[in-house]
């Protein structure tokens, strides 16, 4: 028996288990009573929930369209297969660990919405601001969705698919699931601390960024990197057409966060846009500053800097602030992928420069700018003081702990395809598939 099969049959075991307890297990999901329920914030959700969707698969083309030829299909089956793996995780505990009953402000009760138990549309007291409570769970699936889509391209090209699939599901729920706790629910012990984090710069980019650095170290350098070859993308519009359904999606992302269609929601909006489209000017001003040509591919990673950089302060900065801070972001992970270049690691699509540094910018920009409680807008120095003491032990947290998960699931599995199915590309060594040829 293959050590495929060895894998697929108890996993298969699983989801029917798992079919048998969703289809006849008692579950109480409360309804909401008549005409309490505000139509037009429902609407704004609903759509919002469906912007943050398409932004996995915006980023499968988006990582799609710079690895090489043989693992184009792989790299964008990392980013999708999310959609169905943490799904599932989220219905049956994850959006409890992350939103149930508070356990010492780190982590939520697993049995408060145990397989949904409770979830219905009846509003909850304290999360979701009025909407169903459905909705709001829905809403945060999405976020929890793209987090470990987002890991995978630092370790690209190498990585097999089970071992992938092994580690998405420990890094939700022992990563993802906690640090939303922290910062989301209102008994986080990072929400007392009055930390803000309106759409996940530090739940999402900073822990998706410091996974990543990690995964690129626990699982080791790509032969082609060893031997010096340089890394050509194989698809620029691609990346291009990901930029585009990501910028499209992030409204939802930063606008939805406001939970309702409200003057926030607005402002998260505009600030968003502005944001992006500073950092993309900013990263081909800089490619032409360094005497190269401006470039599809810096013009779409300096456009995604911006949008990562000012996730966490959408809600919370006015228009000039959000240009500085996109103009900021692009000019530092403009010089973090320098220095990455400089040195052995082989992060291969620029995750830790681009989403942790730009997530990390953006975080302490927030408490520098914020119109309440910045340093800059007479806040004084509190708000900036919970904000660097939380990156130290969000980084701590998530790169050691995501270290430790990499481990583990090379222990059930090896974790790193063999340097044949390296070199020949994980299109075909992992999935049987292949491009039509050009």
């Amino acid at each position: 028996m293959s050590r495929k099969q060895l894998l697929a049959r108890p996993s298969l075991a699983v989801l029917v288990v798992l079919a048998l307890v969703a289809a006849f297990m008692p579950h109480h999901h409360p309804d909401a009573a008549p005409n309490t329920l505000a139509t037009a914030d429902i609407a704004w959700m609903l759509f919002s929930t469906a912007l943050v969707l398409l932004m996995t698969p915006g980023l499968a083309f988006f990582y799609g369209g710079m690895v090489n030829r043989g693992n184009i299909i792989s790299t964008m089956l990392q980013s999708f297969i999310s959609l169905g793996v943490i799904s599932l995780l989220w219905y049956v505990v994850g959006f409890s660990l992350a939103f149930g009953d508070d356990i010492g402000g780190v982590i939520g009760d697993p049995r408060t919405f145990f397989m949904f138990n409770n979830v219905g549309t009846a509003p909850h007291p304290t999360l979701g601001a009025g909407l169903p409570l459905v909705l709001f769970a829905a809403f945060q699936l999405k976020f929890a969705i793209i987090t470990p889509a987002l890991i995978s391209g630092g370790f690209a090209e190498r990585i097999r698919f089970w071992g992938y699939l092994i580690f998405i599901c420990l890094f939700s729920l022992l990563i993802y699931c906690p640090l939303a706790h922290w910062a989301w629910h209102p008994q986080g012990f990072l929400f007392k601390w009055g930390v803000l984090d309106f759409a996940g710069g530090t739940v999402v980019h900073i822990s998706a960024g410091f996974a990543a650095l990690a995964g690129a170290l626990a699982i080791g350098r790509r032969r082609a990197h060893l031997d010096g070859h340089a890394h050509t993308p194989v698809n620029i519009p691609f990346v291009i057409l990901g930029t585009g359904l990501l910028w499209f999606g992030w409204f939802g992302f930063n606008a939805g966060s406001a939970l309702g269609a409200n003057a926030q929601a607005v402002q998260a909006f505009v600030t968003t846009h502005f944001a992006s489209a500073a950092a993309m000017l900013t990263w081909m001003v800089l490619e032409a500053a360094r005497g190269q040509r401006p470039s599809a591919m810096g013009a779409a990673v300096g456009a995604v800097v911006g949008l990562v950089a000012i996730t966490p302060a959408a809600g919370y900065v006015a228009y000039g602030p959000a240009i500085a801070i996109g103009i900021l972001a692009s000019g530092v992970s403009f010089g973090a992928v320098i220095l990455k270049n400089r040195t052995t690691l082989d992060d291969t699509l620029d995750v830790f420069p681009c989403h942790g540094v730009g997530g990390i910018v953006g975080m302490l920009a927030t408490s520098l700018f914020a119109q309440k409680g910045g340093l800059f807008t007479g806040g004084g120095p509190a708000l900036l003081y919970s904000h660097l003491l939380t990156l130290v032990v969000v980084g701590i947290f998530t790169f050691g702990g995501s270290w430790l998960l990499y481990r583990v699931t090379n222990f059930i599995v090896p974790i790193r395809v063999n340097a044949e199915n390296e070199t020949h590309g994980l299109d075909t060594s992992q999935h049987g598939e292949t491009l039509l040829a050009a």
